[in-house]
């Protein structure tokens, strides 16, 4: 694990021993956290870069999983030695553009009006995120697409819209590969700065930290799907739920730039 070690050379009798920073693969080695915590740095340690890409790809099909919760474990890996950092913001970029770019081929492939009746028919989404991802790609374009990347939910939506639209593709990857790079380098990076703070914390508390950091998520959890089942019943009471809520109109694509 990434610490402070003492030197082995000979020092007077009483002396502080001198301390050098350590970061090799051997004091990495030698982390172990307990519960839920260690579990998870030890998932992505054994699954590696690729795997932060996996799952930040995952996220863009299964919102309630947030990157944001992912990532700055990626960057503490990277301060213990165990994980590139740049390794981890690529494949976390490419993650998010490659989600994106699948998006982008459903809106452009099956229109506004089919595109909104699969996103009904998908578990816990909803049509109004779709709503809102559209209104606010028509509005902005692809300063949308580019800070959409930041906005949990949103960032899963945005594309549709630019595809459905035919943003000019060039542009599209452009814009979410920028936004998608820079956001995963804030969450990478606190996770590597705050390295020094945070592996003391996890060296004493892990095991206290992942109950509450469990509790959290539980909490976290049941409060978006309970309220999605209340809209999706608020919906159905109305006779609006599911596949026919769908705007029939209009599957045709427009040329926004």
């Amino acid at each position: 694990m990434a610490r402070w070690t003492t030197t082995s050379m000979a020092e007077p009798e009483g002396a502080k021993p001198m301390i050098t920073p350590a970061l090799g693969a051997k004091a990495a080695a030698d982390a172990e956290y307990d519960g839920f915590i260690g579990w998870v740095l030890s998932l992505m340690q054994t699954l590696g870069e690729v795997g932060v890409g996996v799952a930040v790809l995952i996220e863009t099909f299964v919102p309630p999983t947030p990157s944001e919760a992912l990532l700055p474990g990626a960057g503490f890996l990277a301060y213990d030695g165990r994980m590139s950092f740049w390794g981890a913001w690529l494949a976390a970029t490419l993650g998010v553009v490659a989600g994106a770019l699948i998006w982008y081929a459903i809106g452009a492939a099956l229109g506004r009006g089919r595109t909104r009746r699969l996103v009904a028919r998908i578990p816990l989404m909803d049509t109004d995120d779709f709503d809102k991802a559209e209104a606010f790609f028509l509005r902005w374009g692809g300063v949308a697409v580019l800070f959409g990347r930041c906005v949990p939910l949103v960032r899963s939506f945005i594309s549709i819209p630019a595809g459905i639209e035919r943003m000019p593709l060039l542009k599209f990857t452009g814009y979410t590969l920028i936004g998608s790079g820079l956001w995963n380098g804030i969450w990478i990076g606190l996770g590597f700065v705050f390295g020094p703070a945070i592996a003391p914390m996890l060296e004493e508390w892990s095991g206290a930290i992942s109950n509450a950091v469990l509790v959290v998520i539980a909490l976290l959890v049941l409060w978006f799907v309970a309220g999605r089942l209340r809209r999706l019943r608020r919906r159905k009471r109305h006779g609006l739920n599911g596949p026919a809520a769908a705007d029939p109109v209009d599957d045709t694509v427009g040329a926004r730039d």
